[in-house]
């Protein structure tokens, strides 16, 4: 009795523990979903602030928000291409990390921008953008660089991944149109029939003479594909005077002979 109530709080324990576990899982996911969503909404709209500044404010102002967004999309774009391909190209694992480093650069120069946009002092901002220019295009570079690079990589496997099927096809197709070069003999092997079994029929067919013999030969012969059934008669026509006779018919007329 002991050892049943021992073996039963072992399982509630146990259901118990899978139920925590599972709870905590599954309010980890929705908090990653959450936070996805979040980050998600919170880069759309900075997108759309920073092309709201760059076609509203000329001069510094819309400058900085040009040299964000478009380190911004540069970066995202890359980020998605890599992400994309790893999944199914586990050589561009390294280009991930070499990615991340670029990121660790990128989101600096996002920051010191984003500092920039609240600095009051316009001219010292304008003398730097040259210089934060020049940094913006060695990051994109790089990323337009890591981006093509993995698209290309892509393309080839695809485009070889088709040559190969091509040839596949090519040599399926050729094998299915060699049934017209084999032999008759080879063909009836291949069919389970004997060799000299159709020779014999026709030869046997040929020789018979009269309709008698053509019939029985033919009938021999032929390769029936199920059940023969019997041959319908001829169809007669029926004698009028066996045919039923309904009021509204009028009645035949009778021949005279003279």
């Amino acid at each position: 009795m002991e050892a049943v109530i021992a073996i039963v709080g072992l399982l509630f324990v146990l259901f118990v523990a899978a139920g925590v576990f599972v709870t905590v899982k599954a309010v980890q996911a929705a908090k990653r979903g959450v936070d996805r969503g979040m980050a998600q909404a919170r880069r759309t709209v900075e997108d759309t602030t920073l092309r709201a500044r760059q076609l509203t404010q000329p001069g510094v102002a819309g400058e900085l928000a040009q040299l964000r967004l478009s380190l911004r999309t540069s970066m995202r774009a890359t980020q998605d291409v890599l992400h994309a391909g790893a999944a199914e190209d586990a050589s561009l694992k390294e280009s991930l990390g070499l990615f991340e480093r670029l990121s660790a650069h990128g989101h600096e120069l996002d920051d010191e921008l984003k500092r920039l946009e609240r600095e009051p002092d316009r001219g010292s901002v304008a003398a730097r953008l040259p210089e934060l220019r020049e940094r913006l295009e060695r990051i994109t570079h790089s990323a337009e660089s890591l981006r093509w690079a993995a698209r290309d990589r892509a393309r080839q496997f695809a485009d070889d991944d088709l040559a190969a099927l091509n040839e596949q096809i090519d040599m399926e197709a050729g094998a299915l149109r060699h049934w017209a070069k084999e032999p008759l003999e080879d063909r009836l092997k291949a069919s389970g029939e004997a060799p000299g079994t159709a020779r014999k029929a026709a030869a046997g067919s040929s020789g018979s003479s009269g309709p008698s013999a053509g019939a029985s030969g033919g009938a021999a012969g032929r390769k029936s594909w199920g059940p023969v059934e019997d041959e319908t008669p001829a169809i007669t026509a029926r004698d009028p005077r066996t045919q039923p006779s309904y009021p509204w018919q009028k009645a035949p007329r009778t021949e005279r002979t003279t």
